[in-house]
């Protein structure tokens, strides 16, 4: 089975296909097919974001599609980050080290480190029937980077999940894709798409 997995993130794709990694699909990006039109991320959900994604790359490729949207809510600056995370502070043109450099100064100002990721998996059918998936995790904003991080992600550098001792991107895989909200998201759609392929 094909999938096409509908994001340029490449901490993403590595993310979400690591969890996917004993089904049997072939995991394509919008890169593969040459799709460079990027989907617009009108809704006012992480729920209606995702769906969006993936209809806009079903559309494009007509194949069962599956596409992310997610982001961090900060107790401490609730009404700025969430849906518009990558696009929040130094913006959407920043690099991953200009974005991280904002969001850690940012940071030192706040008392409050209390923190929790959002994650949603919409997919698309063959059929063009959709189906989401969610994933939450909580933690803390640590005051320093604490590890190196995937490209696209990097606050996973300086967030550490409760019961954990080490910030999201110190975890193996295995630890991050069972804690991290991308990865309880991704475990759904697996065994969602398991049930549905045996």
């Amino acid at each position: 089975m094909e999938l096409l997995l509908g994001s340029n993130n490449e901490g993403k794709i590595i993310e979400i296909s690591e969890v996917l990694r004993d089904l049997p699909v072939n995991i394509i990006t919008p890169k593969h097919l040459s799709i460079l039109a990027a989907p617009k991320e009108t809704g006012s959900t992480f729920e209606e974001n995702a769906i969006e994604k993936a209809l806009f790359y079903y559309e494009k490729s007509k194949l069962p599609t599956v596409a992310d949207d997610s982001g961090i809510i900060v107790e401490a600056i609730a009404d700025e980050l969430g849906l518009h995370t990558r696009r929040w502070g130094a913006g959407p043109a920043a690099s991953d080290e200009e974005w991280i450099e904002h969001f850690l100064e940012r940071m030192r100002k706040e008392k409050n480190k209390r923190a929790r990721f959002v994650c949603v998996l919409a997919y698309v059918d063959s059929l063009g029937v959709t189906y989401t998936f969610e994933g939450r995790c909580e933690g803390i904003i640590t005051p320093t980077l604490e590890a190196d991080y995937l490209p696209g992600l990097p606050i996973s550098a300086c967030f550490r999940p409760d019961g954990h001792s080490a910030v999201f991107s110190a975890l193996t895989i295995d630890q991050k894709n069972s804690t991290s909200h991308r990865g309880k998201a991704s475990q759904k759609f697996a065994k969602f798409l398991s049930d549905k392929i045996d």
